[in-house]
């Protein structure tokens, strides 16, 4: 009898945000919803995200050392900055819209994650991110 081979639960190294309205609708860039607002991103298991955990960590340290040992939560100020950083590395491309004039690449993608305005597409990248499940084979976008 043959073993299952693990590898054929990993996940895909990249995924795709359908971008939503702040009421929960998927967002187009036309009136024919043809052109859907789309964020594409690294996944969990892509080497940028452990480097950008290893970063996470570094920071909590840091913070911690500042503070006397003392856990201290971020700044509202710094979480968004710090949020904004992370998700821009992670993200490898926007589609079917931009922000920000004579921005691209990651400045961009910074920019739009800051925006406060925003931050409910900044959460929905977040939560999409955080759940394994929206990388396996059977889910490339959500």
């Amino acid at each position: 009898m043959s073993k299952f081979n693990i590898a054929a639960l990993a996940v895909a190294l990249t995924g795709t945000v359908h971008v939503k309205t702040a009421a929960g609708e998927p967002a187009y860039a036309d009136a024919e919803r043809k052109l859907p607002l789309l964020i594409h991103l690294h996944s969990p298991g892509s080497e940028i995200a452990s480097v950008i955990e290893g970063r996470q960590t570094a920071r909590s340290l840091k913070r911690m050392q500042d503070n006397d040992g003392k856990i201290t939560a971020a700044s509202p100020e710094e979480r968004r900055t710090e949020t904004a950083a992370d998700l821009a590395a992670l993200t490898i491309g926007f589609e079917n819209f931009d922000y920000g004039e004579g921005l691209s690449g990651e400045p961009m993608f910074r920019a739009m994650y800051e925006d406060q305005a925003l931050g409910h597409v900044t959460r929905q990248v977040a939560k999409y991110f955080g759940d394994w499940g929206n990388f396996s084979a059977a889910s490339t976008s959500g």
